[in-house]
């Protein structure tokens, strides 16, 4: 899968002012149950832009049957939130998303090839990996001096690059709004250049996650708390 990747804008709407064009962005991700590292509900949400409210949602309950392995979590996952894609497509294909924010990494991954990655490849579409802990790799590390560039983000949309040891960028650190001093770690999945990832993500943002995500997390723990109220996620 790696070869097919594409780490450059390729729609129109990515280069166009103000995201002109960009009407409906998705989000995944998956909850589990509490204590439960098996039973999952995998979440698909597709809002609006700009406006960011939901338009649809699918969501399912699934069985993670390949053990966890630190970095190896799309082979896991992925399948899932393919499935939650191709049913969108079968049900009503106007309402696919042009761009897809998932709850992972993308090329800031052991293998340069996280999770987003996956996902934009096996569907095609453009994704944004987006994660709330910044993985250390390749000498992208959370060190002292990390710290403090970080808190030299002074408002939101204010960004770092994370660069390897060899000096390739893998993503950026982006305080996503001013009243989040934490950062995210945008970095791209497919189909997006990272420049266009970060600014992206910014935009999506009401909170600290991009809505997109938010709202996936959201809806899927719930989900879990209504059919499994003896159990919380």
């Amino acid at each position: 899968l790696r070869p097919r990747l594409v780490e450059e804008d390729t729609e129109a709407w990515q280069r166009a002012e103000g995201f002109a064009g960009l009407r409906r962005v998705g989000g995944v991700d998956l909850s589990f149950i509490k204590g439960d590292d098996v039973n999952a509900c995998a979440q698909l949400v597709v809002l609006s832009y700009p406006e960011l409210e939901v338009l649809y949602e699918d969501n399912e309950m699934v069985q993670l049957t390949a053990p966890y392995v630190a970095g190896f979590l799309a082979f896991r996952e992925t399948p899932f939130l393919v499935e939650a894609i191709r049913r969108l497509e079968s049900r009503d294909p106007s309402l696919l998303p042009q761009v897809i924010f998932v709850d992972g990494n993308g090329l800031l991954h052991y293998r340069e090839f996280g999770l987003a990655c996956h996902l934009g490849v096996l569907t095609g579409l453009p994704c944004i990996g987006v994660a709330k802990n910044l993985l250390q790799v390749e000498g992208v590390e959370n060190s002292p001096e990390h710290k403090v560039q970080i808190r030299e983000l002074q408002a939101g949309g204010d960004s770092l690059p994370l660069e390897t040891r060899a000096g390739r960028v893998l993503g950026r650190a982006l305080r996503s709004s001013d009243k989040s001093t934490k950062p995210v770690y945008v970095s791209v999945g497919h189909r997006i250049s990272l420049d266009t990832a970060v600014r992206l993500t910014h935009a999506c943002c009401r909170y600290r996650v991009p809505e997109p995500i938010r709202q996936a997390d959201v809806r899927s723990r719930e989900y879990l708390r209504k059919h499994f109220p003896a159990a919380e996620s």
